[in-house]
């Protein structure tokens, strides 16, 4: 009956003055519905004795309908200050809107009443099941004892329920032997679970990370302890505590046979061992280099302290390892309950995941908890740049409470588990990585990030590879600098403060709708840089017309309400600059310094409208943009920009958006069907500082490798073929614009 509660309660949101009002609302419905869409207000008062002509029609504007619709989301029953105010705003007469909510709320009653009786139906459907499933068990009762003809008439009411309930406690005692077998290593009989094995406790892997002073969760602050586990900017926090079921991935990747589930199981468990000691050892495991830095794996100590995990390292594959550690404002199940989920991790890890999947639960967990949850699960891992494929890796995630708020998540990789002479080629293996996660006060968590794996150097460009290689490109600052910034936006968005720079009186609905819009911009720009499955792309191959370090792909956009439809052409290149990552990120987001290299810009300076901060460094942060027009034959527009920084690189991204419908969006309206192509980019250091150590590749002085990347809709038809013109078109886009950045700071050469 779950059906028809959900539609009692949608009821009540839209009755609740009872039977009154829905005759009312009768009433109201059946005298406007001989306006079409909210009706054009004819005039009904005629007499009755004038001929019949035929009815005048007005067709709404997009965003007329739009605002409408936002205002009818929070309101179903404007009274007639809010209809005259709405008639206003709108251009419409004031009978128009009236009309219209009319013909919404009855539109909206009959959406129900359909609904109402199509789970009616589906309740009916099943009952109907039950009822010939208990009708053939009691012409044919079995006994649940020997599973033998049950004799009904010898046995008491009393032994029937007893026999009922030994076979359900039979059931359960198996479950559990099985839940323990897994993590003993060794198969456990039945009734010998509870009697000699389950009285000693389960080995664990050993972990002295001390808890220190903090008991449970009491001493959290309040900011810390309303953290959502992913970003989630919609109302409250709804949808953001459960935890959801696993996703089917729509690649090829199947799930676990059970002959693989002991070795499985003791892959888990082994790289659970190698995470910890990772996590806690210093010297020999880990040394300082002589010229300073961070520290790196002794790879000598390594392989005499640990057995190979995942086979035998291909031939052409190197290695990279590296360990972060920090504090971070979030607790330690809401950061588990996060790395568990396969759609808060990604939204947690914006520009890092391009897309994942949970392919297979083993285990959920014990007791209600993420303790023992053991599942597989597939990853497009990126850094933005066309020069650095995506890495797709398969592998287990191991999640495991060590002590009262001391939990480790542990990854490592599947693949050779999978055959021999079948298995499919991978760019990279996943050596057991992840983080260990200790609660602290005041709501914070120390958190210690490992990042170990192999992978084909060959794939990768010579620009990148001193930044791979030293683990900054996949490695754990940068997934430890990326989870500081996301904790640290939610903190800042979830308080009650406004930030001194947020000039705009806009209200936490339009705040809300912005941030979901810049959301989405992002996302998007992160889609067309690294080529990931989330889009498909076609990659060109036009020879002469596109320089060579330029990468062009174009993709169709059909029904898609945030994008414009056509064909969608992305171009992304990745260049050095002598500059410092810092300072090219602070001349790409300075509005005052856009028309250096914006053709967007019209030439003059741009003027910002509002402004939403992100982050305590001022670089985190939403921002709209407003372009002068330098004469009359130009027209001013508005640029969405959402800017963000840490200490792993920088992203600059934007996109021209429609003024009314902005104005709606800054009104607390829905933005998923303002489109837009976003444009950007993407700012990380050349490799490590001169005291980390010397790269493979030639010597140079310290500067920036620079990502630029513009998304353009060349056609508004789908199927229209692409031209040689538009490609040239945005090759020279591209390519001015670098050119213009170096000419600003000069260094042309």
């Amino acid at each position: 009956m779950e059906g028809q509660g959900e539609v009692t309660r949608i009821r009540e949101n839209f009755e609740p003055n009872g039977l009154r009002r829905s005759r009312e609302e009768e009433h109201e419905s059946r005298s406007g519905s001989d306006n079409m869409d909210g009706g054009s207000g004819d005039d009904q008062d005629a007499a009755d004795n004038n001929p019949p002509r035929k009815k005048k029609y007005h067709r709404h504007t997009p965003q007329q309908i739009q605002e409408l619709e936002a205002v009818f989301k929070e309101c179903p029953h404007p009274d007639e200050k809010q209809r005259s105010e709405l008639s206003r705003r709108l251009n419409l007469e004031n009978r128009q809107v009236k009309f219209w909510f009319q013909n919404r709320r009855t539109q909206m009653k009959t959406q129900l009443e359909r609904h109402e009786n199509s789970m009616l139906r589906q309740e009916n459907d099943k009952l109907r099941v039950e009822n010939m499933a208990i009708r053939e068990a009691m012409r044919n009762p079995i006994c649940t004892n020997c599973g033998g003809p049950a004799i009904t008439g010898d046995i008491s009411i009393e032994e029937q329920h007893m026999r009922i309930e030994n076979a359900r406690l039979k059931d359960e005692l198996d479950r559990v032997s099985a839940l323990a077998s897994k993590f003993l290593g060794r198969p456990i009989s039945s009734f010998s679970a509870f009697s000699g094995s389950m009285g000693q406790p389960i080995p664990s892997s050993s972990l002295e990370l001390g808890v220190g002073g903090n008991s449970g969760f009491s001493s959290l602050s309040s900011v810390a302890t309303t953290l959502p586990l992913g970003p989630d900017f919609g109302g409250g926090l709804p949808g953001s505590l459960g935890v959801l079921s696993p996703t089917k991935s729509a690649t090829n990747v199947t799930g676990i046979e059970r002959s693989m589930e002991r070795s499985v199981l003791e892959l888990a468990l082994a790289a659970m061992d190698e995470l910890i000691k990772l996590a806690q050892t210093d010297d020999p495991l880990w040394l300082r280099p002589i010229e300073g830095g961070r520290k790196i794996l002794n790879q000598d100590e390594y392989m005499r302290s640990f057995s190979s995990s995942i086979g035998l390292r291909p031939s052409g594959y190197v290695t990279e390892a590296s360990r972060e550690t920090s504090l971070v404002i979030i607790n330690s199940l809401a950061l588990v309950e996060t790395l568990m989920d396969p759609n808060r991790w990604a939204e947690i890890f914006p520009c890092m995941i391009a897309r994942t999947t949970t392919t297979d639960v083993i285990s959920g967990g014990m007791g209600g908890t993420r303790n023992g949850a053991l599942q597989l699960m597939n990853a497009e891992l990126q850094v933005l740049s066309p020069l650095v494929p995506v890495r797709v890796v398969n592998f287990l995630r191991f999640c495991k409470q060590h002590a009262e708020g001391v939990w480790a998540v542990v990854d490592v990789s599947i693949d050779y588990l999978r055959g021999t002479s079948d298995t499919p080629y991978v760019n990279c293996r996943r050596l057991p990585s992840g983080c260990v996660v200790q609660d602290m006060p005041n709501g914070y968590s120390k958190v210690t990030w490992v990042e170990h794996a192999a992978y084909d150097e060959s794939s990768i460009h010579q620009l990148y590879r001193p930044l791979i290689g030293a683990g900054m490109g996949f490695g754990a600052q940068r997934w430890v600098a990326t989870l500081q910034r996301q904790c640290e936006c939610l903190a800042i968005l979830m308080s009650s403060a406004i930030n001194s720079r947020d000039h705009t009186a806009m209200t936490a609905g339009g705040r809300r709708s912005m941030l979901k819009l810049a959301q989405r911009m992002t996302d998007n720009f992160c889609a067309g840089v690294c080529a990931s499955t989330v889009h498909k792309w076609n990659k060109l191959n036009m020879g002469s017309n596109v320089d060579e370090d330029i990468r062009v792909m174009t993709r169709k956009s059909v029904d898609d309400p945030g994008e414009p439809s056509g064909i969608v052409l992305s171009a992304a290149t990745s260049v050095w600059l002598p500059v410092s990552p810092q300072g090219l990120f602070d001349f790409l987001r300075d509005e005052r310094m856009r028309s250096e290299w914006d053709i967007l810009s019209n030439g003059g300076p741009m003027q910002e409208m509002a402004h939403i901060a992100k982050g305590q460094d001022q670089g985190n942060c939403v921002s709209l943009l407003r372009a002068s027009a330098m004469n009359a034959n130009q027209s001013s527009m508005l640029i969405l920009q959402e800017t963000c920084t840490d200490v792993s690189g920088s992203l600059v991204v934007y996109a021209p958006v429609d003024i009314p419908a902005m104005h709606v969006v800054m009104n607390g309206g829905d933005s998923a069907y303002v489109a837009l192509l976003p444009s950007g980019f993407a700012i990380v250091p050349d490799g490590p500082s001169p005291r980390g150590g010397s790269t493979d590749g030639p010597q140079r002085s310290a500067g920036s490798l620079l990502t630029v990347a513009f998304q353009i809709l060349v056609n508004t038809l789908p199927n229209a073929k692409l031209t040689v013109e538009s490609v040239e078109t945005v090759n020279n886009l591209i390519s001015c614009t670098v050119q213009k950045i170096k000419a600003a700071l000069r260094c042309e050469s």
